[in-house]
């Protein structure tokens, strides 16, 4: 069992603390299980809009206000949003925590939406999508979700459009909230040196009293991803390219076998079999990676390069080859152990990460119920077989089910970025 402590309020909000005694540093937040897919059309953004806005005011709390009560003991206040996910989150010295407790509690629960800042707030967040013309690296991992997922909700991009977004009212966000926050859905998870009691003690004062508000928040599954290949133009000076499509959901027993797969094929190690097919020997790419995010009903995998435009084909043709080999060749005895080594060696760093760690228990709790500790997530490692992997290659990476998004440079020229 992993070591963090746990209790649940009659509301349906979790506690979970996790305590570190060398650490003088505490990490805590609120995770909430809303996402951009919650989102009908006409909300498109509201999601990525509402994070933005809990920062503006709340009934006691000017923007001013907010912004300064962490940074001035030195804390950081912070905040994202993910398809299935709203986080609020903090990192401050430790006898500093209450303070980012209460502050959390009223930025999750009591914020206002002021008229004036919405509008400000609108403003800054067209322009973050303005940026996105400058960033082809971002926006065509965006644009590919698109393109696997298609008119599902998993499909559009957590910012919205330029039309929904410019549209947002104060009443939006209000409706938003009535009809997304469940208090069965959502944990508070802190790490920290402080003892259980201590933390519990402050979760009794800022979250028992909390109105209760639960019931069904339904979620359409995805189904059948159907491959498609696009290529779109674009004033660029470099092609980029992802290839990939439909993976393993979140519950699915192949997720961390299929993970693993994914790691020796374009993982953060310099000896991914991408990073030493394609950059190593031939020097098409500055960087190449595999990347695999599952849902709680399906999920992505996908494989990003940028190279030259006279270059694409080849360096495609050469990813291809890689995911043929997967699919052809079980892996060796030898080549399995290293693989099992290195995922476990990296999940074990990852976990030396505090931050990393608050948010882990959060997300496990509300996708799986439960938090695996490293010694069973280990257990799993070393019980996959070479066998499993050729099988799970040729289930997910065949190319005839695999989507292709290329953006290219206009015209005939291009020079290497």
């Amino acid at each position: 069992m992993l070591d963090y402590d746990l209790h649940e309020y009659p509301n349906g909000i979790r506690l979970l603390h996790k305590q570190v005694p060398h650490t003088k540093i505490a990490h805590c937040g609120f995770l909430l299980d809303i996402g951009s897919r919650d989102e009908r059309p006409e909300q498109y953004g509201l999601a990525h809009f509402w994070e933005h806005m809990a920062f503006k005011g709340t009934e006691k709390r000017k923007s001013f206000h907010i912004l300064n009560r962490l940074e001035n003991v030195g804390g950081e206040l912070n905040a994202y949003t993910t398809k299935e996910k709203i986080c609020f989150y903090a990192s401050l010295l430790s006898t500093h925590f209450e303070r980012a407790f209460e502050l959390l509690t009223d930025l999750t629960f009591h914020s206002v939406f002021p008229l004036k800042e919405i509008e400000k707030e609108r403003g800054v967040i067209l322009e973050e999508m303005a940026m996105y013309v400058d960033a082809p690296e971002d926006a065509i991992i965006d644009d590919f979700d698109a393109v696997v997922f298609g008119e599902h909700a998993l499909g559009h991009n957590i910012l919205g459009t330029r039309e929904s977004v410019s549209g947002f009212q104060q009443a939006d966000f209000q409706q938003f909230l009535r009809e997304q926050v469940r208090t069965d859905r959502l944990v508070f998870t802190s790490v920290s040196n402080l003892p259980f009691k201590q933390v519990k003690r402050m979760a009794d004062k800022y979250l028992a009293a909390l109105p209760a508000q639960t019931g069904a928040r339904p979620r359409t599954p995805f189904s059948v991803h159907a491959p498609t290949q696009q290529r779109v133009e674009k004033p660029i000076t470099q092609a980029h390219c992802l290839v990939g499509g439909a993976a393993y959901a979140l519950p699915d027993a192949r997720r961390l076998p299929f993970f693993m797969l994914t790691n020796i094929l374009g993982g953060p190690g310099m000896n991914s079999r991408l990073n030493m097919g394609v950059r190593e020997k031939y020097g098409l790419v500055y960087s190449i990676d595999a990347t695999y995010s599952p849902y709680t009903d399906t999920g992505l995998f996908g494989i990003y390069f940028a190279t030259e435009k006279r270059q694409l084909e080849r360096t495609t043709q050469l990813v291809l080859k890689e995911l043929r080999t997967l699919r052809e060749k079980a892996l060796t005895t030898s080549q399995l152990h290293v693989a099992k080594q290195q995922l476990m060696g990296q999940l074990a760093m990852a976990e030396e990460s505090n931050g990393g760690m608050m948010q882990l228990l959060g997300k496990s709790t509300l996708d799986l119920g439960r938090v695996e500790s490293l010694n069973e997530i280990f257990d799993q490692i070393q019980r996959v077989t070479s066998a499993e992997l050729l099988e799970l290659a040729n289930d997910i990476l065949r190319e005839d089910q695999l989507s292709t998004l290329q953006y290219v440079p206009q015209g005939k020229k291009s020079v290497r970025g």
